[in-house]
């Protein structure tokens, strides 16, 4: 585990990016539709998307409409709903279903149960839902346990904790094996990988991306098996920063040295 205070290197090299959303490349808010990518950040992720040949990617709980609308104007490939919809460059979609009565039959059960306590929020997805208790954190331990039921009662559902929600998503569905799909396909094929994420839902990615050798980063406290750590999102925005200047200056001195070769073999 990333010792708090240990910040990742400015390295050399071509990169696959992911990233993470809420409380990774946004402030997490009350309401999940008060959240925003500030303009400056979607416009560097634009400046980053470029440098690597299209090898960046916004890996999300968040479905891809709503990736898309927090990252507009700009369009990236997108893994939504921790990779139950995925877009890959080409703009093809790939998409992981549930049986219709299962998602009817949940969908009246779960919308029952929260009713019976106010401050929290069902969120329906199509293929997953999300049991959200940010207003209502006394209602924590209860809405795990209504989860929990869902998971047992449907076994091609899996369980998801993360900060202030519970999602139940398709069996076998998570950010790292939609990491693992990426980066088998161009441009992300052949590069080294780095994710940075802020939660529990993030950990699979964390672990497919040490697999492959590449960067984690993990935002904010708690344990991880991230190999480095930032403190909070405006961090995240620092680094992400002085990375892209530092690729920028490395790729300024590679064409240098180039029209340097150039011009001596003409002399």
């Amino acid at each position: 585990m990333a010792e708090a205070s240990s910040v990742p290197p400015l390295l050399s090299g071509n990169f696959a990016f992911f990233f993470d959303l809420d409380g990774t490349l946004a402030e997490i808010k009350p309401h999940p539709d008060q959240v925003y990518i500030p303009a400056a950040v979607r416009t560097l992720l634009q400046k980053m998307s470029v440098m690597s040949d299209g090898a960046l990617a916004l890996i999300s709980g968040r479905s891809m409409a709503e990736l898309d609308k927090l990252a507009t104007p700009f369009h990236f490939p997108l893994a939504g709903v921790h990779g139950a919809e995925r877009r890959d460059i080409n703009d093809k979609t790939h998409i992981v279903t549930l049986p219709e009565p299962v998602v009817v039959a949940l969908h009246q059960h779960l919308t029952e149960a929260l009713s019976q306590f106010p401050g929290t929020e069902l969120e329906a997805k199509g293929m997953a839902f999300a049991l959200h208790y940010r207003q209502a954190p006394e209602a924590a331990q209860a809405i795990l346990e209504i989860a929990q039921q869902m998971a047992l009662r449907y076994p091609e559902l899996a369980l998801q904790p993360g900060k202030c929600v519970v999602e139940l998503k398709p069996l076998g569905i998570d950010k790292g094996a939609a990491i693992r799909t990426f980066m088998q396909e161009a441009p992300f094929a052949g590069r080294t990988p780095i994710f940075i994420g802020d939660d529990l839902t993030d950990e699979a990615g964390f672990k497919q991306v040490n697999a492959l050798g590449g960067l984690t980063i993990k935002v904010g406290n708690g344990d991880t098996i991230a190999n480095y750590r930032l403190a909070n999102v405006r961090m995240v925005y620092h680094w992400l920063g002085k990375l892209t200047q530092h690729i920028e200056q490395q790729k300024s001195d590679i064409l240098r040295g180039e029209d340097y070769e150039s011009l001596s073999g003409s002399l």
